[in-house]
């Protein structure tokens, strides 16, 4: 009897485990700024549709360019050439087609007469057809040769500047090869480079204020327009282009800018060490200490951001006792023991 009472005694004696736990204050959100620089967001590569050897280019970088302005050119010697021989070949196509339609009309008043077989003018007919048909291939020889004469000259297909030249005078340049980069002034971006983690929670539309490094008094806003899918895999950074709504004159190309964004739009925000969170099934959540009756709830939460050593949390109040420790081993209602002057 001894013994059952001493072990109905062990089971009723609950082990009741000390923890750690820290107080959640609410923080006003801070404000991360990113470096980065104004860029265009349309701009275009020109290249030269043929084969060259640059023999001019009339732009550098920065010079405005109006819709048509020749900004480069390759020697046009061999397009000239492709062209006279083009337009010769024109010419004997044009006289072998006149000389078999007049040999197939001869052959017609012939045939008429009897004073010919129909073979031959059978005959007649089909070599003034391969004729008509040489014509045809001739006139469109001419054409692509004209065309290939007009390619010697680069022309942007509207207004812009120079961002960037790809290539020097003299230089053989290829079909397709980068010549000179034209960018739209107009409709600008901010561009920059923001940590893995955090841009996470960045989205499409998320407003940022942009400001110029030199002078930050100079500023604007922007909206979030793309932001890349993955991250850098040396720098872990995602690349972010901000569209802003009004640059101002001092915002030009090239403008190093720092972006500022506020989490959370200004309002407070919770942040708790990282051994705070209990993570199982995809589900996030932590573990709330109350004082009074000295027990534990799991409480589920949203993690807004997380770095290597905290995580922004939304789903608790401040003033809270969260357990910051030994939350794997933890189960709901478990009695605990908080240090000693918290209740």
């Amino acid at each position: 009897m001894l013994a059952a009472c001493g072990e109905k005694q062990d089971e009723a004696a609950e082990v009741v485990r000390p923890v750690l736990f820290v107080t959640a204050q609410a923080e006003p959100s801070q404000q991360t700024g990113f470096a980065g620089s104004v860029e265009p967001q349309y701009s275009t590569d020109l290249a030269f549709r043929v084969l060259g050897r640059l023999i001019q280019r009339n732009v550098d970088i920065g010079d405005m360019v109006e819709k048509g302005q020749v900004v480069a050119m390759i020697d046009p010697a061999q397009l000239d050439l492709n062209l006279q021989a083009a337009k010769a070949d024109m010419a004997s196509a044009e006289a072998q087609y006149a000389n078999a339609q007049a040999t197939e009309e001869r052959q017609v008043r012939l045939l008429a007469t009897r004073s010919i077989s129909q073979a031959i003018y059978d005959n007649a007919k089909q070599a003034r057809d391969t004729a008509a048909a040489g014509l045809e291939k001739a006139k469109a020889a001419l054409r692509k040769a004209e065309d290939e004469r007009g390619f010697a000259q680069l022309q942007p297909d509207f207004a812009g500047v120079v961002s960037a030249v790809s290539a020097e005078v003299g230089q053989v340049v290829s079909a397709g090869q980068s010549v000179v980069t034209i960018a739209r002034p107009d409709v600008r971006e901010a561009v920059v480079d923001v940590p893995d983690n955090i841009a996470e929670d960045v989205k499409p539309g998320d407003k940022f204020i942009i400001f110029l490094q030199a002078d930050p008094v100079v500023q604007t806003e922007g909206h979030v327009r793309e932001i890349a899918p993955q991250a850098d895999s040396a720098t872990r950074l995602r690349r972010v282009k901000i569209t802003l709504d009004e640059a101002p004159e001092a915002f030009r190309l090239g403008t190093t800018i720092t972006a500022l964004r506020s989490n959370g739009n200004h309002q407070e925000q919770i942040s708790l060490p990282l051994s705070a969170l209990l993570e199982r099934d995809g589900k996030a959540y932590v573990w709330i200490a109350d004082a009074q009756s000295q027990t534990v709830r799991r409480q589920p939460v949203e993690v807004v951001r997380r770095t290597d050593q905290d995580f922004i949390v939304q789903g608790i109040e401040a003033g809270q006792h969260i357990v910051s420790a030994g939350v794997n081993s933890l189960r709901d209602g478990q009695k605990v023991k908080l240090p000693q002057g918290e209740k």
